[in-house]
């Protein structure tokens, strides 16, 4: 149970009082339900397919909230409405990593504190690539359709994931993870090439940069695969309710890709 997801990485460790719980209750030869050893080993219910949709549309209904909050704060102060866009990646981020790397970091605390942060990053990103700051007229509706693309390809993977077209094995892992640390190499790169000799080549919207971001795009979509299939496993496996809060979030990190690069390459064609 790995995945490239910084987010999901970690869950499978999380789950292993579930499993010694189920377990228990596999060994019964009566039937009845297990006591656990201790009352300290179960101290909640498992998670279910509602638990994870509840939670993730929380998450999405705040970064939608707080990205409409700083889309409209610009229209009356864009300094700071780009200082909070700044501020909501650099945090949003951190967030992230807090969240990989502490096993103390579950719940809705954390991944509430990311959709605020991500959604004042949206909301201003959304501004600059629509070009809504500088009189875009078709702002409006380059966002409506970036949008209406995460929510299609979405439910799209998710038919892909639930008729087995596509399964997630050990090797599409492992491509898929080797695809997305090339890709951080390249775009990591290319930022350095431009503050150095000022020169932009996978984000110009040339020819170059067009097929980088629908490359991005499609990763972002066989990503959605793994986050499912972990979050199927999780709630397999009896795991606390409260992990659909990890699960939402690396949803959420995922989707918030997905938007930006379909609005990045949109307004390549715009451009």
């Amino acid at each position: 149970m790995r995945t490239n997801n910084p987010v999901l990485n970690n869950l499978p460790a999380a789950s292993q009082g579930a499993n010694t719980y189920e377990q228990q209750n596999l060994n019964n030869p009566y039937g009845a339900p297990a006591q656990p050893e201790a009352p300290q080993q179960r101290t909640d219910r498992p998670m279910t397919v509602d638990d994870v949709v509840t939670k993730t549309g929380i998450t999405l209904a705040v970064i939608v909230v707080f990205a409409i909050a700083n889309f409209a704060l610009a229209q009356v102060n864009p300094g700071l409405a780009m200082l909070l866009t700044l501020v909501g990646g650099i945090a949003g981020f951190l967030t992230v990593l807090v969240h990989a790397f502490s096993a103390r970091s579950r719940g809705p605390v954390i991944t509430l504190i990311y959709a605020v942060f991500e959604g004042l990053f949206v909301g201003g990103i959304s501004l600059i690539f629509s070009g809504a700051l500088v009189g875009g007229a078709d702002a409006g509706s380059m966002i409506g359709q970036a949008v209406l693309g995460t929510i299609g390809v979405f439910l799209g993977m998710l038919f892909v994931y639930k008729t087995g077209a596509i399964r997630v094995t050990p090797k599409f892992t492992r491509f898929l993870t080797a695809a997305i640390i090339g890709v951080v190499v390249l775009a990591l790169g290319n930022l350095v090439m431009a503050l150095v000799f000022g020169m932009n080549p996978l984000r110009d919207g040339g020819p170059l940069a067009i097929v980088f971001s629908i490359v991005c795009i499609g990763l972002a979509a066989l990503s959605f695969l793994q986050d499912f299939d972990m979050a199927d496993k999780m709630i397999r496996a009896n795991a606390p309710s409260k992990m659909a809060w990890t699960v939402a979030l690396g949803l959420a990190v995922t989707l918030v890709w997905l938007y930006t690069e379909i609005l990045r390459l949109l307004s390549y064609f715009r451009n």
